[in-house]
């Protein structure tokens, strides 16, 4: 799911069965969102006990959320980056539009002078 959560009516419960832990949270987002979220979760949570082939939850879930937050600094530099990028691109965009404006202007000075 790409799209962020829309305005909820209201809050919605969720119930969350990880790790062998099971509780509900009630949270502002719409009920598809967060079973997205929590969908999500699980996958991640599954992936970790796959890859470091660990059983105990509370580390699995330590592991997984520090996981996850390394997934999104890394997504965050890669915004960084990517805006830098453009920035440069529109600066690059900019020097030649003024250098053609520049070039334009000096023609028709020379024409009108002629």
């Amino acid at each position: 799911m790409n799209e962020l959560p829309e305005s909820a009516a209201g809050p919605h419960d969720l119930h969350i069965n990880v790790l062998g832990a099971s509780f509900s949270i009630t949270a502002g987002e719409a009920p598809e969102y967060l079973e997205e979220v929590l969908r999500q979760y699980q996958i991640a949570v599954s992936n970790t006990q796959g890859i470091s082939g660990m059983k105990d939850p509370l580390k699995v879930a330590i592991l997984t959320g520090f996981l996850r937050c390394d997934e999104i600094n890394k997504l965050k530099l890669q915004i960084e980056e990517d805006k830098a990028n453009v920035e440069a691109q529109r600066a690059d965009d900019e020097r030649e539009l003024n250098q053609i404006t520049q070039s334009l202007i000096t023609r028709l000075e020379r024409v009108l002078d002629a």
